[in-house]
């Protein structure tokens, strides 16, 4: 590879926090190893990324041996347009005015020359497959949930074996490598009475595109789903990559799009595992009475705690969440409550004793490695599978909720018997060594010579070798 045209990777995202910053650890981790890599997504969450950083530029930041820029594509709509919450009809729109936008925007790469290489492409937008296809460019995808969730809706596609149905919505099901899934252990996507099915639609598109990408890439590792990625591996090729938010040099600062308020200062002036660490990640929006039972349990359990609340977004056309009166005043100095907060140093503070989450895939893999036992409330979606996983497998959870097909509040008194258990006494002991376990086995992983570095470092020559074939 000449110094002046290295490789050129243009990773592709759907317009998501979730699903951008995996991809930029992506990036990042790519462009160390010596690629150009240039970042995608919509415009205006390319804009919503601006607002928080300066770094987000079309011109190549040195990264390790290469360089990252970032580029976006239209979406169709204009800034201000509320409709891109309604996915109904917000995802074909972004199918629609993506592909064509996309196309132009590698022929802009060819034109200014730094012709692309490989797309990557991640879960919703299983259309950039298919642009990689028209354009003759190989294509990969990063996939951002567990390996278990692509087993799950590999075998729901292709019917291997029975799944909840209208007709029997309670059966369990029974995959090769994993543990029995009860009916409401399976993404609810995927669930006959579970909401937002545009996704697990959007998302099985992803598996009937699953040819045209020639390696599935994993934000998982090999310690913590060997099994799964073993039994997936005779289907598609899997390379675990995960955690890309571990990085050994420091490379991945997520593109929030939200700056994050300074907790750090508060959490060094707390004793060591003493205080609880709340979030429900971006997308989550608990009903106003689970918020005040939370914070009743806070009051009466009397731990420290520091509770991200983050305003949802305006087109939601939801309330503030508030807290019950005088709340802040009793706690005092044993809490804190923040609009955002970077969860990667919160969770890595030893102050931090348990993190009450909603299990999204990164919240889940951020407290698997940093040693940090889990009290798991899953909302929808993959949430309620990992939750599944990181009580029943990876040993480092408590139970509170079972997510939407329960739909309930949980009591003050539940939620505080939860937390007291992940917290004191021989079980909170426990989840904390199981913790730690997870914690040594992701830094080997990422580390040099690591399995997820091998796989990285792999993918770079596959890509190399591609390249120069042409």
């Amino acid at each position: 590879m000449g110094i002046e045209t290295p490789v050129h990777v243009l990773l592709v995202s759907f317009p998501g926090q979730g699903h951008v910053n995996p991809m930029l650890r992506l990036g990042k981790r790519l462009a160390a190893k010596g690629l150009l890599i240039t970042l995608s997504t919509t415009k205006y969450f390319g804009l919503e990324m601006r607002k928080s950083t300066n770094n987000i530029t079309d011109q190549p930041i040195p990264v390790g041996n290469g360089f990252i820029r970032f580029e976006f594509f239209d979406d169709g709509m204009p800034v201000d347009e509320p409709g891109r919450t309604n996915l109904d009809l917000y995802m074909p729109k972004l199918e629609r005015v993506g592909k064509e936008s996309l196309h132009k925007l590698i022929e802009k790469q060819s034109d200014e020359g730094r012709p692309v290489s490989c797309l990557v492409n991640n879960p919703f937008i299983p259309w950039v497959c298919d642009v990689a296809e028209d354009l003759g460019i190989p294509c990969a995808t990063l996939w951002v949930q567990s390996c278990a969730l692509f087993a799950c809706y590999y075998h729901y596609l292709h019917q291997t074996v029975p799944f909840p149905s209208e007709a029997e919505p309670e059966i369990d099901v029974r995959l090769p490598g994993m543990p029995v899934l009860k009916h409401d252990e399976i993404a609810s996507f995927l669930h006959p009475n579970g909401q937002y099915k545009i996704l697990g639609r959007v998302i099985l598109g992803q598996f009937k595109n699953l040819s045209k990408s020639f390696c599935v890439l994993a934000d998982t590792f090999e310690e913590l789903e060997r099994d799964i990625i073993k039994e997936m591996s005779n289907i598609c090729l899997v390379k675990s990559i995960g955690p890309l938010f571990k990085d050994p040099k420091s490379l991945s600062d997520g593109a929030n799009n939200m700056k994050a308020d300074d907790c750090i200062e508060w959490l060094d002036s707390k004793p060591p595992s003493s205080v609880v660490y709340i979030s429900f990640g971006t997308v989550v929006y608990l009903k106003q009475e689970q918020v005040d039972e939370i914070a009743h349990a806070l009051l009466n359990s009397g731990v420290s705690f520091l509770w991200v609340m983050k305003p949802p977004p305006k087109e939601l056309e939801v309330k503030l969440h508030v807290l019950p009166d005088g709340f802040l005043e009793k706690t005092g100095e044993r809490g804190k409550v923040v609009d955002w907060s970077s969860q990667e140093k919160v969770l890595a503070h030893p102050s931090v004793t348990c993190f009450l989450t909603h299990c999204g895939w990164n919240s889940t893999v951020e407290a698997l490695t940093s040693g940090v036992p889990v009290v798991t409330l899953p909302q929808w979606g993959d949430q309620v599978t990992n939750a599944k996983f990181l009580v029943d497998v990876f040993g480092v959870g408590v139970r509170l909720g079972r997510g939407e097909a329960e739909n309930r509040v949980f009591h003050r008194v539940e939620v505080e018997k939860c937390l007291m258990e992940a917290t004191v006494g021989e079980k909170a002991a426990e989840l904390r060594r199981n913790a730690l376990k997870w914690k040594t086995a992701a830094e080997k992983a990422v580390a040099e010579g690591g399995s997820s570095d091998r796989n990285i470092q792999d993918f770079v020559e596959e890509i190399g070798r591609i390249s120069n074939g042409k």
